[in-house]
């Protein structure tokens, strides 16, 4: 039976059949002792990776837009082709006074500032959500660009 010495400054394995029986106490600290050294010693788990556009999407706006054209309209408009499709002209859908008056194509720079702040890009628009990362918008929006 072994045990860590606990009278050195540097913790050692000692043979405990040399040692009297109330030493053997030290063994719960040996053992964690080598447990924590065995455990350090390991190879660090790489980085997780950020979720993708897609997932994303799915956390994030899913509740409120579909991708698709053919499930029902739910609180806002499908945002399937929203690139390059003029804000506020979705069929089925009854957009807020401040869409109505929008004069502009939905691109990349348009949706990152809309994402940022909805109110500030289109006044009167009721949508609640903001995204304050930058690039958490830029993923969402590559998402919607492959749904073109």
């Amino acid at each position: 039976m072994v045990c860590c010495d606990l009278k050195s400054p540097t913790p050692t394995v000692m043979d405990m059949t040399k040692r009297p029986r109330a030493q053997a106490i030290g063994l719960g600290f040996c053992g964690a002792l080598l447990v924590a050294n065995t455990a350090s010693a390991q190879i660090p788990l790489p980085a997780a990776k950020p979720p993708d556009g897609a997932t994303l999407f799915k956390q994030q706006c899913a509740t409120c837009h579909t991708t698709n054209l053919s499930d029902p309209v739910r609180q806002g408009p499908s945002l399937f082709k929203i690139v390059g499709r003029p804000a506020g002209k979705a069929d089925g859908f009854h957009y807020s006074a401040g869409f109505a008056k929008a004069d502009f194509v939905w691109n990349d720079t348009r949706l990152d500032a809309y994402l940022a702040n909805p109110q500030a890009m289109v006044p009167g628009s009721i949508m609640a959500y903001r995204q304050p990362k930058a690039e958490t918008r830029t993923a969402i929006i590559a998402y919607l660009k492959e749904l073109n």
